[in-house]
């Protein structure tokens, strides 16, 4: 919700979001961003997130988080703790944009400041006793101010990060990359991942913030999924409906994230339903992202909030349904016959299938039921 209601109008109401955080706790998704702790003066989006934090109903085993900017932020934060998390911020990681001019714009800081910070953190998480830390990158597969950023520079900009960490004697096992103005392509993630991996085999844990401003988010996606290993811990970032964008980089909510629906869709149709994804209810988040769009007041991203997941079994489409034409009528996955009701039909009798009567047969099979 931080990275999706950031850009929309600042007139959403405080019941809208409330729904909205509802519906979404009910999903089975186990880790929620509900919005974030910033000035209203350059975020008015996030005005009311406290009454929002003191209305909604938290949900047991789901982990709300929000971000938050400075002392005052923290120290908003922290009165909301809980139903909020305990902050998680970041004392173990360090991190830069590899886009300076976006360094500036994002933040207010140019790249050579925030990597000055570095050793402040460093020897914070040492007093801290700190075991393990994250090296992170912003901007990581270009920028649409200085374009193509090369990979060298990148990867010199993680190895910084890396030999001060391990001078002080913490364990780099993480690395983040980020991407927030959208210029991820398949093949140039894959060469991140197995360039990383050679370089500094112990990093198991891995965290990608992919916009999908052109496109390709949910198949750099896929690739992370294909490239890493068993014993990698990965963590993905979207948003219901694909919501969001960045009001920084050019690109404004066309900038928005990979649906949060069509990468569960994705996930589970290959067979991929451990960690945070096993108790997903794929239903529930379409209904969230439908949600949504009823929220912002307009069309999202999405495509299985609007076309629904492969149907099977019992919900396999009516044979003898009429013509399908518009979004509201594809609706019907959801809402029931009643969308199409009066559309247009040129059956004069009804369709008859041996090979649909076998598939329902052999599903009341799968299902322990007696054919008949």
């Amino acid at each position: 919700m931080r990275e999706g209601l950031q850009i929309e109008s600042p007139d959403i109401s405080v019941d809208a979001k409330v729904r909205l955080l509802d519906a979404l706790s009910e999903t089975g998704l186990k880790r929620i961003v509900v919005g974030s702790f910033v000035h209203p003066r350059w975020v008015p989006q996030m005005a009311n997130i406290d009454e929002v934090l003191q209305r909604f109903k938290p949900k047991p085993g789901v982990i709300y988080t929000a971000l938050y900017m400075g002392s005052r932020g923290i120290e908003r934060y922290m009165q909301h703790v809980p139903p909020l998390a305990p902050p998680e911020r970041e004392a173990n990681t360090t991190t830069c944009h590899a886009c300076d001019v976006f360094a500036k714009r994002n933040t207010n800081r140019y790249q050579h400041e925030e990597i000055a910070t570095w050793p402040e953190v460093i020897n914070a998480a040492k007093e801290k006793g700190v075991k393990e830390a994250t090296i992170s990158v912003n901007a990581t597969f270009g920028s649409n101010w200085c374009g193509d950023i090369s990979m060298d520079f990148i990867m010199d900009l993680y190895q910084k990060q890396w030999e001060m960490w391990t001078e002080a004697g913490i364990k780099v096992t993480g690395i983040s990359l980020g991407d927030p103005m959208g210029w991820n392509m398949p093949d140039q993630v894959q060469r991140y991942i197995l360039a990383i991996k050679e370089r500094w085999p112990e990093i198991k844990t891995w965290r990608f913030h992919l916009h999908n401003t052109r496109g390709v988010g949910l198949v750099s996606q896929y690739v992370i999924l294909t490239t890493l290993e068993p014993n990698d811990t990965v963590w993905l970032d979207g948003a219901v409906g694909g919501m969001g964008g960045c009001p920084y980089c050019g690109n404004g909510r066309t900038a928005g994230m990979v649906p949060t629906e069509d990468f569960i869709y994705m996930a589970q149709e290959m067979g991929i339903k451990n960690g945070e994804l096993k108790d997903v209810d794929l239903d529930k988040v379409i209904e969230a992202a439908n949600i949504a769009e009823e929220v912002v007041g307009h069309p999202l991203w999405g495509h299985v909030s609007k076309s629904g997941p492969r149907p099977r079994g019992d919900k396999l489409y009516a044979m003898d349904m009429p013509f399908i034409m518009t979004p509201e009528e594809a609706s019907h996955f959801r809402k029931g016959p009643s969308v199409y009701a009066n559309c247009l039909s040129p059956w004069t009798e009804p369709i008859k299938s041996t090979q649909r009567d076998y598939a329902e047969w052999n599903y009341r099979r799968f299902k322990s039921l007696k054919p008949e």
